[in-house]
């Protein structure tokens, strides 16, 4: 057993100090994520990669369960999965300040290739996805989830992959399916808002 699924089942017993042990175990890998993401925002963006680090490890902290409400964080992935959650939560709050309309929130959006959609692009594009994504949550939830760790933690397919516990070739057969259904759910949506009729 790794030292950080023997911390996470500390937090989960309740143990206090396993809070403060948890972040120095996984931060850096944290860090990395959170970096990789950033990487493709604009310059000015209200957090770095720190703060959204600190900001999602904030919040799963406090909520002492992963953010769909299971209790605690069973291992490693369910932690990072959560705190890949958490990221994603995170950037969609900004993403919405900077869409109303005191941030230049009344522009229109122009539809962008899934493949090339990056979180700090666009707030319209991100909150396009991220409405897609919940709806496809309910139709498909480990599918949701690899879109989730792709997009949202910045992780490679490969990592996704190792992370959902699953082969390649399955997470890749996920991928194409997910980006397929996510494209054509944006897409139905941006002509439903812009039909006069």
């Amino acid at each position: 057993m790794s030292e950080i699924t023997q911390v996470l089942e500390a937090i989960d017993r309740g143990e206090p100090q396993a809070t403060r042990d948890l972040l120095p175990l996984v931060y850096d890998e944290l860090r990395r994520l959170a970096a990789r993401k950033l990487a493709h925002e604009k310059p000015g963006q209200p957090l770095d990669a720190t703060g959204l680090v600190h900001e999602a490890y904030m919040r799963l902290v406090a909520s002492g369960s992963d953010p769909a409400g299971d209790p605690g964080w069973a291992d490693r992935r369910r932690f990072f999965a959560a705190a890949a959650e958490a990221m994603r939560r995170i950037l969609v709050e900004n993403a919405r300040r900077k869409g109303r309309v005191k941030h230049g929130g009344g522009r229109r959006r122009a539809d962008a290739p899934l493949d090339a959609l990056a979180a700090g692009e666009s707030p319209r594009e991100l909150l396009a996805l991220h409405e897609a994504l919940e709806e496809f949550a309910r139709h498909d939830p480990f599918k949701a989830k690899l879109v989730e760790l792709r997009f949202f933690a910045g992780l490679t397919l490969e990592e996704a992959a190792l992370c959902l516990d699953v082969s390649l070739s399955t997470a890749d057969r996920a991928w194409r399916y997910a980006r397929a259904w996510l494209y054509a759910a944006m897409a139905d949506a941006d002509l439903a808002k812009n039909d006069p009729g």
